[in-house]
Protein backbone atom coordinates (compact mmCIF):
# COMPACT_ATOMS: atom_id res chain seq x y z
CA UNK A 1 0.00 0.00 0.00
CA UNK A 2 1.23 3.10 -1.08
CA UNK A 3 2.32 5.59 2.18
CA UNK A 4 0.39 9.22 2.73
CA UNK A 5 2.16 12.30 2.32
CA UNK A 6 0.46 15.10 4.86
CA UNK A 7 2.08 18.59 5.05
CA UNK A 8 1.75 20.70 7.72
CA UNK A 9 -0.18 23.49 7.28
CA UNK A 10 0.47 27.07 8.57
CA UNK A 11 -1.77 28.69 11.83
CA UNK A 12 -3.15 31.53 10.94
CA UNK A 13 -5.02 33.84 13.35
CA UNK A 14 -8.24 35.56 11.19
CA UNK A 15 -9.25 39.42 12.94
CA UNK A 16 -12.78 37.81 14.24
CA UNK A 17 -10.92 35.34 16.75
CA UNK A 18 -10.27 38.59 19.13
CA UNK A 19 -14.18 38.83 18.82
CA UNK A 20 -15.09 35.59 21.02
CA UNK A 21 -14.67 36.50 25.21
CA UNK A 22 -12.89 33.73 27.18
CA UNK A 23 -16.41 32.79 28.57
CA UNK A 24 -17.88 32.09 25.46
CA UNK A 25 -14.86 30.24 24.01
CA UNK A 26 -15.22 28.14 26.89
CA UNK A 27 -18.97 27.86 27.28
CA UNK A 28 -18.71 26.69 23.55
CA UNK A 29 -16.04 23.92 24.21
CA UNK A 30 -17.78 22.49 27.06
CA UNK A 31 -20.89 22.58 24.34
CA UNK A 32 -18.38 20.97 21.54
CA UNK A 33 -17.83 18.13 24.37
CA UNK A 34 -20.82 17.75 25.47
CA UNK A 35 -22.40 17.32 21.74
CA UNK A 36 -19.11 15.28 19.66
CA UNK A 37 -17.58 12.99 22.80
CA UNK A 38 -20.50 12.44 25.25
CA UNK A 39 -23.06 12.54 22.71
CA UNK A 40 -20.85 10.87 20.10
CA UNK A 41 -21.78 12.47 17.34
CA UNK A 42 -18.92 11.71 15.84
CA UNK A 43 -20.00 8.27 14.66
CA UNK A 44 -22.29 9.89 12.30
CA UNK A 45 -20.42 10.52 8.98
CA UNK A 46 -22.82 13.34 7.84
CA UNK A 47 -22.79 15.68 10.49
CA UNK A 48 -20.63 18.22 9.71
CA UNK A 49 -19.56 21.40 11.40
CA UNK A 50 -22.27 23.58 10.51
CA UNK A 51 -24.64 21.38 12.61
CA UNK A 52 -22.59 21.28 15.39
CA UNK A 53 -22.92 25.15 14.96
CA UNK A 54 -26.27 24.91 14.76
CA UNK A 55 -26.32 22.39 17.16
CA UNK A 56 -24.31 25.01 19.50
CA UNK A 57 -26.24 27.67 18.96
CA UNK A 58 -23.04 29.77 17.15
CA UNK A 59 -21.81 30.32 14.00
CA UNK A 60 -19.28 28.72 11.68
CA UNK A 61 -16.65 30.80 11.94
CA UNK A 62 -17.30 30.84 15.65
CA UNK A 63 -16.79 27.21 15.77
CA UNK A 64 -13.83 26.92 13.70
CA UNK A 65 -11.68 29.61 15.86
CA UNK A 66 -13.05 27.26 19.35
CA UNK A 67 -11.48 24.10 17.59
CA UNK A 68 -8.42 25.59 16.37
CA UNK A 69 -7.64 27.04 19.94
CA UNK A 70 -8.30 24.51 22.41
CA UNK A 71 -8.00 21.34 20.95
CA UNK A 72 -5.17 22.68 17.89
CA UNK A 73 -6.47 20.88 15.17
CA UNK A 74 -9.61 21.69 12.46
CA UNK A 75 -13.28 20.47 12.38
CA UNK A 76 -12.37 17.46 10.13
CA UNK A 77 -9.36 16.19 12.20
CA UNK A 78 -10.98 16.51 15.60
CA UNK A 79 -13.60 14.24 14.12
CA UNK A 80 -11.36 11.65 12.54
CA UNK A 81 -9.02 11.73 15.43
CA UNK A 82 -11.43 10.44 17.75
CA UNK A 83 -12.75 7.96 14.66
CA UNK A 84 -9.46 6.60 14.32
CA UNK A 85 -8.90 6.40 18.88
CA UNK A 86 -12.07 4.35 18.73
CA UNK A 87 -11.33 2.48 16.04
CA UNK A 88 -7.76 1.62 17.70
CA UNK A 89 -9.69 0.16 20.67
CA UNK A 90 -11.14 -2.05 18.33
CA UNK A 91 -8.48 -3.38 16.70
CA UNK A 92 -6.97 -4.45 19.96
CA UNK A 93 -9.97 -5.94 21.60
CA UNK A 94 -9.78 -9.40 20.53
CA UNK A 95 -13.86 -9.57 20.30
CA UNK A 96 -13.53 -7.61 16.76
CA UNK A 97 -11.32 -9.91 15.36
CA UNK A 98 -13.27 -11.18 12.67
CA UNK A 99 -15.04 -7.79 12.04
CA UNK A 100 -13.34 -5.94 8.48
CA UNK A 101 -11.70 -3.13 8.40
CA UNK A 102 -14.76 -1.53 6.73
CA UNK A 103 -17.27 -2.73 9.41
CA UNK A 104 -14.69 -1.22 11.98
CA UNK A 105 -14.67 2.04 9.39
CA UNK A 106 -18.42 2.18 9.08
CA UNK A 107 -18.85 1.39 13.33
CA UNK A 108 -16.90 4.76 14.41
CA UNK A 109 -18.26 6.76 11.74
CA UNK A 110 -16.19 7.05 8.08
CA UNK A 111 -17.87 7.08 5.01
CA UNK A 112 -15.83 5.34 3.41
CA UNK A 113 -12.84 2.67 4.07
CA UNK A 114 -10.03 5.15 2.41
CA UNK A 115 -10.75 8.20 4.40
CA UNK A 116 -10.35 6.03 7.42
CA UNK A 117 -7.20 4.50 6.17
CA UNK A 118 -6.03 8.18 5.47
CA UNK A 119 -6.68 9.43 9.30
CA UNK A 120 -5.45 6.02 10.77
CA UNK A 121 -1.90 6.40 9.30
CA UNK A 122 -1.79 9.95 9.95
CA UNK A 123 -2.09 9.22 13.67
CA UNK A 124 -0.47 6.04 14.05
CA UNK A 125 2.01 5.89 11.15
CA UNK A 126 0.85 2.81 9.59
CA UNK A 127 -2.68 0.96 8.50
CA UNK A 128 -5.39 -0.59 10.56
CA UNK A 129 -4.45 -3.63 9.09
CA UNK A 130 -0.74 -3.62 10.58
CA UNK A 131 -1.93 -1.66 14.13
CA UNK A 132 -4.11 -5.03 14.10
CA UNK A 133 -1.60 -7.12 13.53
CA UNK A 134 1.24 -5.31 15.71
CA UNK A 135 -1.17 -5.32 18.84
CA UNK A 136 -2.47 -8.86 18.54
CA UNK A 137 1.55 -10.08 18.30
CA UNK A 138 2.30 -8.58 21.18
Amino acid sequence: MAKYNFSETEHKTANYCATISAERMEELYQKIVQIILIQKKYHDPHYNAQQLARDIDTNPRYLSVVINQRFGKNYSSLINEFRVRESSFMLRDRRYAKHTMEDISKTVGFANRQSFYAAFYKIFKCTPKEYRNQEINK
